[in-house]
Protein backbone atom coordinates (compact mmCIF):
# COMPACT_ATOMS: atom_id res chain seq x y z
CA UNK A 1 0.00 0.00 0.00
CA UNK A 2 1.03 3.29 -0.89
CA UNK A 3 1.88 6.40 1.31
CA UNK A 4 2.57 9.63 1.01
CA UNK A 5 6.43 9.50 0.97
CA UNK A 6 8.02 10.31 4.07
CA UNK A 7 5.07 9.62 6.21
CA UNK A 8 5.12 7.66 10.07
CA UNK A 9 2.35 5.78 11.11
CA UNK A 10 1.71 6.25 15.30
CA UNK A 11 -1.08 3.53 14.80
CA UNK A 12 -0.29 0.47 15.32
CA UNK A 13 -3.41 -1.48 15.45
CA UNK A 14 -6.92 -0.58 12.36
CA UNK A 15 -10.26 -1.85 13.15
CA UNK A 16 -13.15 -1.18 10.82
CA UNK A 17 -16.51 -2.25 12.07
CA UNK A 18 -19.46 -3.14 9.79
CA UNK A 19 -21.81 -2.27 11.81
CA UNK A 20 -25.83 -3.00 12.46
CA UNK A 21 -28.70 -1.63 14.07
CA UNK A 22 -30.58 -5.04 14.45
CA UNK A 23 -32.55 -5.32 17.84
CA UNK A 24 -32.01 -9.30 18.37
CA UNK A 25 -28.60 -10.29 19.79
CA UNK A 26 -29.04 -12.51 16.92
CA UNK A 27 -29.49 -10.66 14.16
CA UNK A 28 -26.50 -8.54 15.64
CA UNK A 29 -24.03 -11.43 16.02
CA UNK A 30 -24.41 -12.29 12.30
CA UNK A 31 -24.43 -9.39 11.02
CA UNK A 32 -21.73 -7.35 12.70
CA UNK A 33 -18.50 -8.04 11.23
CA UNK A 34 -14.96 -6.55 12.32
CA UNK A 35 -11.26 -6.59 10.76
CA UNK A 36 -8.85 -5.50 12.21
CA UNK A 37 -4.88 -5.33 11.36
CA UNK A 38 -2.37 -5.03 13.92
CA UNK A 39 1.51 -3.95 12.65
CA UNK A 40 4.44 -5.97 12.56
CA UNK A 41 7.34 -5.03 14.82
CA UNK A 42 9.11 -4.02 11.75
CA UNK A 43 6.54 -1.59 10.69
CA UNK A 44 5.45 -2.97 7.61
CA UNK A 45 2.16 -3.38 6.14
CA UNK A 46 1.25 -6.63 6.70
CA UNK A 47 -2.03 -6.72 5.04
CA UNK A 48 -2.39 -10.40 5.32
CA UNK A 49 -2.38 -10.15 9.14
CA UNK A 50 -6.00 -8.69 7.90
CA UNK A 51 -8.47 -10.74 10.42
CA UNK A 52 -11.90 -11.01 10.23
CA UNK A 53 -14.54 -11.99 12.45
CA UNK A 54 -18.34 -11.95 13.65
CA UNK A 55 -20.19 -12.93 16.23
CA UNK A 56 -20.59 -10.86 18.70
CA UNK A 57 -23.49 -8.54 19.82
CA UNK A 58 -23.03 -4.53 19.99
CA UNK A 59 -22.23 -4.65 24.14
CA UNK A 60 -20.12 -7.55 23.51
CA UNK A 61 -18.21 -5.57 20.16
CA UNK A 62 -17.32 -2.94 22.56
CA UNK A 63 -16.53 -4.61 25.56
CA UNK A 64 -13.89 -6.10 22.91
CA UNK A 65 -12.52 -3.19 21.67
CA UNK A 66 -11.86 -1.73 25.22
CA UNK A 67 -10.10 -4.69 25.59
CA UNK A 68 -7.54 -4.41 22.81
CA UNK A 69 -7.19 -0.48 23.77
CA UNK A 70 -5.84 -1.22 26.51
CA UNK A 71 -2.93 -3.49 25.34
CA UNK A 72 -2.48 -1.42 22.06
CA UNK A 73 -3.67 2.08 22.93
CA UNK A 74 -2.27 3.50 19.18
CA UNK A 75 -5.65 2.16 17.60
CA UNK A 76 -8.24 3.82 15.50
CA UNK A 77 -11.63 2.07 14.89
CA UNK A 78 -14.13 2.81 12.40
CA UNK A 79 -17.65 2.52 12.75
CA UNK A 80 -20.13 2.14 9.63
CA UNK A 81 -22.56 4.58 11.03
CA UNK A 82 -23.10 7.94 11.70
CA UNK A 83 -22.29 9.68 14.94
CA UNK A 84 -24.75 12.13 14.86
CA UNK A 85 -27.67 14.20 13.11
CA UNK A 86 -28.30 17.74 11.43
CA UNK A 87 -26.74 20.38 13.84
CA UNK A 88 -30.46 22.11 14.04
CA UNK A 89 -31.93 18.96 15.25
CA UNK A 90 -29.24 18.54 18.17
CA UNK A 91 -30.27 22.43 18.79
CA UNK A 92 -33.69 21.75 18.75
CA UNK A 93 -33.35 19.12 21.74
CA UNK A 94 -31.23 21.54 23.67
CA UNK A 95 -28.04 19.70 22.75
CA UNK A 96 -24.86 21.94 23.04
CA UNK A 97 -22.57 18.86 22.27
CA UNK A 98 -22.98 15.87 20.62
CA UNK A 99 -21.63 13.84 23.75
CA UNK A 100 -25.37 15.70 25.21
CA UNK A 101 -27.08 14.56 22.11
CA UNK A 102 -25.81 10.66 22.72
CA UNK A 103 -26.99 10.75 26.15
CA UNK A 104 -30.45 11.82 25.29
CA UNK A 105 -30.80 9.01 22.72
CA UNK A 106 -28.69 6.32 25.00
CA UNK A 107 -31.62 7.07 27.94
CA UNK A 108 -34.42 6.49 26.04
CA UNK A 109 -35.01 9.10 23.22
CA UNK A 110 -33.13 7.07 20.38
CA UNK A 111 -35.82 3.81 21.13
CA UNK A 112 -38.89 6.72 21.19
CA UNK A 113 -37.69 8.04 17.64
CA UNK A 114 -37.52 3.92 16.01
CA UNK A 115 -40.70 2.95 17.83
CA UNK A 116 -43.63 2.48 15.62
CA UNK A 117 -45.90 4.66 17.37
CA UNK A 118 -43.63 8.08 17.38
CA UNK A 119 -45.44 10.57 16.13
CA UNK A 120 -42.61 12.62 15.11
CA UNK A 121 -43.14 11.96 11.22
CA UNK A 122 -39.37 13.06 10.20
CA UNK A 123 -38.15 10.05 10.85
CA UNK A 124 -39.40 7.37 8.24
CA UNK A 125 -39.34 4.33 6.69
CA UNK A 126 -41.20 2.06 9.38
CA UNK A 127 -42.55 -0.75 7.41
CA UNK A 128 -46.43 -1.19 9.08
CA UNK A 129 -46.74 2.45 10.16
CA UNK A 130 -48.16 5.84 9.78
CA UNK A 131 -44.01 6.56 8.84
CA UNK A 132 -44.09 4.76 5.36
CA UNK A 133 -41.42 4.73 3.20
CA UNK A 134 -41.62 8.19 1.53
CA UNK A 135 -39.50 10.78 2.78
CA UNK A 136 -41.83 13.07 4.30
CA UNK A 137 -42.77 16.71 3.02
CA UNK A 138 -40.33 18.54 5.49
CA UNK A 139 -37.42 16.79 3.64
CA UNK A 140 -38.34 17.63 0.05
CA UNK A 141 -38.22 20.09 -2.45
CA UNK A 142 -36.04 23.19 -1.12
CA UNK A 143 -36.12 21.11 1.98
CA UNK A 144 -33.88 18.53 0.72
CA UNK A 145 -30.62 19.64 2.16
CA UNK A 146 -32.20 19.81 5.43
CA UNK A 147 -32.39 16.12 6.31
CA UNK A 148 -28.63 15.79 5.66
CA UNK A 149 -25.33 16.68 7.61
CA UNK A 150 -23.07 18.49 6.03
CA UNK A 151 -20.64 15.50 5.61
CA UNK A 152 -23.86 13.88 4.08
CA UNK A 153 -24.40 16.49 1.17
CA UNK A 154 -20.61 16.56 0.73
CA UNK A 155 -20.31 13.14 0.11
CA UNK A 156 -23.32 11.81 -2.10
CA UNK A 157 -24.81 15.25 -3.50
CA UNK A 158 -22.29 18.05 -3.75
CA UNK A 159 -19.40 15.63 -5.19
CA UNK A 160 -22.03 15.48 -8.59
CA UNK A 161 -22.66 19.48 -8.94
CA UNK A 162 -20.87 21.45 -11.51
CA UNK A 163 -17.76 22.36 -8.95
CA UNK A 164 -17.92 18.88 -7.18
CA UNK A 165 -14.75 16.47 -7.34
CA UNK A 166 -14.92 14.34 -10.28
CA UNK A 167 -12.86 11.56 -9.19
CA UNK A 168 -14.31 11.43 -6.09
CA UNK A 169 -18.07 11.63 -7.80
CA UNK A 170 -16.78 8.72 -10.15
CA UNK A 171 -16.29 6.50 -6.62
CA UNK A 172 -20.02 7.55 -5.85
CA UNK A 173 -21.81 6.56 -9.08
CA UNK A 174 -25.34 5.77 -8.62
CA UNK A 175 -24.97 6.02 -4.46
CA UNK A 176 -28.11 8.24 -3.17
CA UNK A 177 -28.46 10.50 -0.41
CA UNK A 178 -28.43 9.10 3.13
CA UNK A 179 -30.06 10.57 5.73
CA UNK A 180 -30.00 9.58 9.44
CA UNK A 181 -33.85 10.31 9.92
CA UNK A 182 -34.41 7.22 7.56
CA UNK A 183 -34.96 4.41 10.15
CA UNK A 184 -35.90 1.56 7.53
CA UNK A 185 -36.10 0.46 3.84
CA UNK A 186 -32.97 -0.15 1.49
CA UNK A 187 -30.19 2.09 2.43
CA UNK A 188 -31.20 3.27 5.99
CA UNK A 189 -28.83 4.47 8.41
CA UNK A 190 -30.91 6.06 10.91
CA UNK A 191 -31.31 2.61 13.04
CA UNK A 192 -27.83 1.66 13.32
CA UNK A 193 -26.92 5.20 14.08
CA UNK A 194 -29.48 6.19 17.06
CA UNK A 195 -28.21 2.49 18.38
CA UNK A 196 -24.59 2.77 17.93
CA UNK A 197 -24.58 6.24 20.37
CA UNK A 198 -24.81 4.11 23.36
CA UNK A 199 -21.81 2.44 22.76
CA UNK A 200 -20.10 5.53 21.46
CA UNK A 201 -20.66 6.84 24.64
CA UNK A 202 -19.52 3.57 26.81
CA UNK A 203 -16.02 3.61 24.79
CA UNK A 204 -15.67 7.17 24.99
CA UNK A 205 -15.95 6.50 29.11
CA UNK A 206 -13.74 4.49 28.88
CA UNK A 207 -11.29 6.53 27.15
CA UNK A 208 -11.75 6.64 23.19
CA UNK A 209 -11.08 10.08 21.93
CA UNK A 210 -14.02 10.88 19.26
CA UNK A 211 -12.77 12.32 16.06
CA UNK A 212 -13.70 15.12 15.24
CA UNK A 213 -15.75 15.84 18.08
CA UNK A 214 -11.95 15.86 20.02
CA UNK A 215 -8.24 16.18 18.58
CA UNK A 216 -6.76 12.67 18.46
CA UNK A 217 -4.13 11.92 21.03
CA UNK A 218 -2.41 8.84 18.99
CA UNK A 219 1.60 10.60 18.91
CA UNK A 220 1.44 11.47 22.85
CA UNK A 221 3.63 9.95 24.96
CA UNK A 222 0.74 8.08 27.00
CA UNK A 223 -1.86 7.94 23.71
CA UNK A 224 -5.31 7.08 24.14
CA UNK A 225 -7.82 5.34 21.34
CA UNK A 226 -9.33 6.81 18.61
CA UNK A 227 -12.67 6.31 16.81
CA UNK A 228 -13.53 7.54 13.51
CA UNK A 229 -16.97 7.37 11.46
CA UNK A 230 -16.55 5.90 8.21
CA UNK A 231 -18.89 4.90 5.31
CA UNK A 232 -17.80 1.64 3.64
CA UNK A 233 -19.25 2.97 0.29
CA UNK A 234 -16.18 5.97 0.35
CA UNK A 235 -14.17 3.78 0.84
CA UNK A 236 -15.14 0.63 -2.23
CA UNK A 237 -16.05 2.49 -4.90
CA UNK A 238 -18.83 1.34 -7.11
CA UNK A 239 -19.26 -2.07 -6.89
CA UNK A 240 -22.93 -4.40 -6.34
CA UNK A 241 -22.19 -5.38 -2.92
CA UNK A 242 -24.92 -7.32 -2.50
CA UNK A 243 -23.94 -9.40 -5.38
CA UNK A 244 -21.45 -11.90 -4.40
CA UNK A 245 -20.12 -12.79 -7.92
CA UNK A 246 -19.87 -8.76 -8.33
CA UNK A 247 -17.35 -9.20 -4.84
CA UNK A 248 -15.43 -12.15 -5.36
CA UNK A 249 -14.64 -9.92 -9.77
CA UNK A 250 -13.70 -6.81 -7.17
CA UNK A 251 -11.79 -8.14 -4.62
CA UNK A 252 -9.92 -10.41 -7.76
CA UNK A 253 -9.35 -7.00 -10.00
CA UNK A 254 -7.84 -5.56 -6.49
CA UNK A 255 -5.36 -8.64 -6.02
CA UNK A 256 -3.69 -8.32 -9.50
CA UNK A 257 -3.54 -4.32 -9.46
CA UNK A 258 -2.64 -3.70 -5.75
CA UNK A 259 -0.31 -5.40 -3.54
CA UNK A 260 -2.26 -4.74 -0.39
CA UNK A 261 -5.11 -6.91 -1.39
CA UNK A 262 -2.60 -9.24 -2.77
CA UNK A 263 -1.31 -9.81 0.68
CA UNK A 264 -4.56 -10.60 2.35
CA UNK A 265 -5.01 -14.37 3.50
CA UNK A 266 -7.38 -16.80 1.55
CA UNK A 267 -9.98 -17.10 4.76
CA UNK A 268 -9.98 -13.46 4.71
CA UNK A 269 -10.88 -13.08 1.15
CA UNK A 270 -13.30 -16.27 1.40
CA UNK A 271 -15.26 -14.65 4.32
CA UNK A 272 -15.24 -11.32 2.49
CA UNK A 273 -16.58 -12.96 -1.48
CA UNK A 274 -19.25 -14.78 0.49
CA UNK A 275 -20.45 -11.67 2.95
CA UNK A 276 -21.63 -8.68 1.82
CA UNK A 277 -21.33 -7.18 5.52
CA UNK A 278 -17.44 -9.22 5.74
CA UNK A 279 -16.55 -7.32 2.69
CA UNK A 280 -17.31 -4.09 3.85
CA UNK A 281 -15.31 -4.61 6.99
CA UNK A 282 -12.27 -5.93 4.81
CA UNK A 283 -12.32 -3.62 2.00
CA UNK A 284 -12.43 -0.45 4.93
CA UNK A 285 -10.02 -1.70 7.25
CA UNK A 286 -7.48 -2.42 3.66
CA UNK A 287 -8.29 1.59 3.12
CA UNK A 288 -7.80 2.76 6.63
CA UNK A 289 -4.39 1.15 6.75
CA UNK A 290 -3.61 2.85 3.78
CA UNK A 291 -3.77 6.39 5.06
CA UNK A 292 -3.10 5.37 8.64
CA UNK A 293 -0.13 7.67 9.12
CA UNK A 294 -3.43 10.60 8.85
CA UNK A 295 -5.12 9.97 11.69
CA UNK A 296 -2.66 11.35 14.05
CA UNK A 297 -2.85 14.23 12.14
CA UNK A 298 -6.59 14.87 12.16
CA UNK A 299 -7.65 18.23 13.82
CA UNK A 300 -10.84 18.58 16.30
CA UNK A 301 -13.48 20.67 13.79
CA UNK A 302 -13.45 24.61 14.76
CA UNK A 303 -16.83 25.38 12.55
CA UNK A 304 -19.66 25.05 15.16
CA UNK A 305 -22.21 22.91 12.88
CA UNK A 306 -19.16 20.00 12.01
CA UNK A 307 -18.79 20.41 15.88
CA UNK A 308 -22.18 19.00 16.14
CA UNK A 309 -22.76 17.00 12.84
CA UNK A 310 -19.20 15.33 12.94
CA UNK A 311 -17.25 14.46 9.79
CA UNK A 312 -17.31 10.95 7.71
CA UNK A 313 -13.30 10.02 7.51
CA UNK A 314 -11.60 9.74 3.89
CA UNK A 315 -8.04 10.07 2.98
CA UNK A 316 -7.51 13.83 3.24
CA UNK A 317 -9.84 15.43 5.04
CA UNK A 318 -8.12 16.76 8.18
CA UNK A 319 -10.68 18.84 10.00
CA UNK A 320 -13.60 19.60 7.65
CA UNK A 321 -11.83 22.79 7.14
CA UNK A 322 -10.42 23.28 3.66
CA UNK A 323 -9.72 21.30 0.33
CA UNK A 324 -8.95 17.66 0.50
CA UNK A 325 -5.43 16.43 -0.55
CA UNK A 326 -5.26 14.46 -3.57
CA UNK A 327 -4.09 11.56 -1.42
CA UNK A 328 -7.31 10.17 -2.26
Amino acid sequence: MSQPAGSISAVDRVVAVDWSGDRSAAGQRKKIWAAVWTSTSHGRLGAGAIRLSSGRTRSELADWLITMADETPRMVVGLDCCFSFPAWFLTEHGCTTVFDFWMAVAEGRGEQWLGRGCADARFWGVPGSSRTGRRPSEFSGEGFRRMMRTTDWENTVAVHQQDGDPARAAKMRGITAKSPFQIGGSGSVGTGSLRAMSVLRQLRDAGFRVWPFEKPELAEGAPRPLLVEIYSRLLTGPVAKSNSAARKAYLSSRRRMDPAYAALSRTALQSACANEDAFDALVSCVEMVRWRCEFAALQAASDPVLALEGITWRAGVHSGEGVPSTSE
